[in-house]
């Protein structure tokens, strides 16, 4: 058995070591030759990405397992095995800092290096009195949640593929084309759903969509910077009290995140609560769906009537 093992690694690493630094993001579910690269994806967007753009040329494995809040992340010795064996790690940097700490500079590719990134928020503070921050960095990482902006890094990626492995160049190039149109048609359908709302502020359990609310003109408000964060009584109350002379009718929970301090705010607001999913483990359906409700969802909450 581990000889065989062997076996398959060996080829797998002469398969792909045109690929150490080819950029990728996905999710992979078709069956790859044997002998295909082996690409690690941090989180479920890039394990998502990766699959539409290598397609069948492709091994595609996930560090998180579908329900685990990623920031809360630790390695045990299975994903450091496969760190070790995986041709390229796909992550973001500042999302989970043990993939941060773990990934080999020449095997992986940080995704926020494809697109222009915006500033991290900065507002919550522990009860120390210093700023909370979620990030080992000075951006917001988010940058799956903002259509616009994973369709760059699709075409980059298929680009870089095309470049590495030229015997599959024409698939990488194909696909990558595909995936950018989808994603460019799903920010058309963002830009056309939010543009006659109402209301433009989004209040959110943390502050994960500021790539959605940049993109598409909205303010984000979040409870907490992050999702492992406490918000202090005073927090609370401040949001509370914006949500009222906002008029928001909304605060925003999470899939994967304890509804509880939200529903306090919502009922300190006279407001209601609804699942906004960040995607940061796998929905029920894909990318595209969970996004495309999560659509539909702000539509309600924000008035809108396109």
């Amino acid at each position: 058995m581990m000889s065989g093992h062997s076996r398959q690694r060996a080829a797998g690493m002469l398969a792909g070591a045109l690929l150490l630094t080819a950029t990728a993001c996905g999710s992979g579910t078709a069956a790859a030759p044997r002998g295909a690269p082996q690409v690690l994806a941090a989180i479920y967007p890039l394990q998502w990405l990766t699959e539409q753009v290598g397609g069948p040329d492709l091994t595609v494995k996930s560090l998180t397992a579908a329900g685990v809040e990623p920031h809360d992340l630790e390695l045990g010795p299975q994903q450091m095995a496969d760190l070790e064996d995986a041709t390229l790690t796909v992550y973001i940097k500042g999302v989970q800092p043990a993939v941060d700490e773990a990934v080999a500079e020449d095997s992986s590719f940080d995704a926020a290096t494809a697109v222009s990134t915006i500033p991290a928020g900065e507002h919550e503070e522990h009860e120390g009195g210093e700023a909370a921050h979620e990030h080992e960095v000075s951006y917001d990482p988010h940058i799956w949640l903002d259509p616009s902006r994973f369709a760059t890094v699709a075409t980059k990626l298929g680009e870089r593929l095309a470049a590495a492995d030229p015997a599959h160049a024409q698939g990488y190039k194909d696909r990558a084309a595909t995936t950018a149109a989808a994603l460019t048609t799903l920010d058309q359908e963002f830009t056309k759903g939010l543009a006659g709302c109402s209301a433009k502020t989004m209040i959110t359990a943390h502050e994960a969509f500021g790539y959605l609310a940049d993109r598409y003109k909205l303010k984000q408000v979040g409870i907490t910077l992050d999702p492992e964060s406490e918000p202090s009584p005073a927090r609370i109350a401040e949001v509370a009290e914006l949500a009222k002379a906002e008029k928001v009718t909304t605060v925003f929970t999470e899939t994967l995140v304890s509804p509880k301090v939200a529903e306090v705010l919502a009922g300190e607001a006279g407001a209601r609560t609804a699942v906004l999913d960040p995607l940061e483990s796998k929905p029920a359906g894909d990318y595209l769906s969970a996004m495309r409700g999560n659509l539909q969802t702000l539509k309600t909450a924000l008035g809108c009537t396109s």
